[in-house]
């Protein structure tokens, strides 16, 4: 019987992640999950490990009024407001989307910038401001807070069990960064799935996930992998048109509460 394992989110793109017991899901996936970024004062161009190892050193946990509590090794702990939806509104740019959302403050950025080391701002996008999924998946109506493309991410634990085999040691899901484990099924199982159920909520599976060189990124120290696995042994078997797939990209229809150990359907 496929169930669901694991429930991970990420307040803070490209910050650690927190492991939930349950979670609610809203209009944009896990309720909290990537609502805030990081961007480069100058260019408003978002931050993530890939270029900033260190992120993975700092934590931002939400708070159900939907602010942060920022905290790294070194440095005090600083609680952050939510701003207002339409305040101190800041141009971004992620990927190839450019949108206005607002800014959390001097306090935030200036904490922000002497742990990143260059001038930062913190930002946050309220469900008014989200942007649209990537075109040409899904429904058009579909939209993203700031994950790379997609609401959620999913990964069978199978997966991650057949890769850590073949690379030869075991490997930290989190380097992964998904939202949904699901456990019980075959390896990459879910490659084949279009529509599930979880608990009372349905979710369409809408493309696969690409896979970049974070996931050499070691999640508890940001080191590089000296032999750039897991990617090394991806692209041996996981590579379709020149990308590396591992993990399925799906978007929530209707909102509800989803708990570790609620049993998954596959509907299609």
């Amino acid at each position: 019987m496929l169930r669901l394992s694991a429930l991970y989110r990420y307040p803070l793109k490209s910050a650690r992640g927190e492991t939930l017991r349950q979670s609610p899901l809203d209009e944009l996936g896990l309720a909290g999950d990537r609502r805030w970024m990081l961007v480069d004062e100058a260019s408003g161009r978002f931050l993530t490990q890939r270029a900033v190892g260190k992120m993975s050193q700092l934590s931002a946990l939400w708070n159900v009024a939907g602010g942060l509590t920022l905290s790294a090794p070194g440095y005090s702990t600083l609680d952050v407001a939510l701003p207002g939806k339409d305040e101190a509104l800041r141009g971004v740019t992620i990927w190839s989307d450019t949108l206005r959302v607002p800014d959390a403050g001097d306090e935030a950025a200036a904490w922000l910038s002497a742990f990143i080391g260059k001038p930062t701002r913190l930002v946050h996008v309220p469900p008014e401001r989200a942007r649209l999924t990537q075109s040409g998946y899904g429904k058009e109506e579909d939209r993203v807070a700031f994950a790379d493309g997609f609401p959620l991410l999913l990964i069978g634990q199978s997966s991650l069990d057949d890769l850590s085999r073949k690379v030869g040691r075991e490997l930290e899901m989190l380097r992964f960064r998904p939202n949904l484990v699901i456990e019980g099924g075959e390896a990459f199982a879910e490659d084949g799935w279009k529509r599930i159920r979880i608990g009372e909520v349905e979710f369409r599976l809408v493309k696969p996930c690409s896979r970049c060189i974070l996931t050499t990124l070691d999640p508890r120290t940001g080191e590089r992998s000296a032999d750039r696995e897991p990617l090394t042994t991806l692209k041996t078997y996981r590579e379709r048109d020149g990308e590396v797939m591992f993990g399925q990209n799906l978007v929530n229809d209707g909102q509800g509460l989803l708990e570790v150990g609620m049993p998954v359907t596959v509907l299609e």
